[in-house]
């Protein structure tokens, strides 16, 4: 699909999460792989370690990933991931979950590398709305 910057939206919500897929993919259409992990196997609201390991293997062109979680046991379950089966270029990223996500898809749509994306992800936590 694209040698960009893949993203991966981890939430306890897979309402949530399919909600800003697709405005990520109305902002960077065909350019960004974005992946959700959301909500647990069964369906339910919560977080599972399966989905996120395979979100990841799923938006990962050769790029890298970020991987933007919402709160709370979706953190830790990403981080338990990710030391579980160390990826190179997987990027857990401290983000505001809808802005971060914005700003990484729209910057990975340009071509820009891993740094670039986390740090813009990053910064989106400063965007002010008023």
């Amino acid at each position: 699909m694209s040698g960009n910057v893949g993203v991966v939206l981890v939430s306890h919500s897979a309402q949530l999460a399919a909600g800003l897929r697709e405005l990520l993919g109305e902002l960077a259409p065909d350019k960004v792989r974005v992946a959700v992990a959301a909500g647990t196997a069964d369906g339910g609201l919560g977080t599972s370690y399966d989905l996120i390991a395979r979100a990841i293997a799923e938006a990962d062109g050769g790029a890298g990933v970020v991987v933007l979680p919402d709160l709370g046991s979706s953190v830790l379950t990403a981080v338990t991931v990710l030391e579980d089966e160390p990826r190179p270029g997987v990027r857990l990223v401290d983000a505001p979950f809808v802005e971060g996500a914005v700003a990484a898809a729209v910057t990975a749509s340009t071509g820009a590398a891993l740094a670039e994306v986390v740090a813009a992800a990053e910064e989106a936590r400063a965007f002010r709305k008023l």
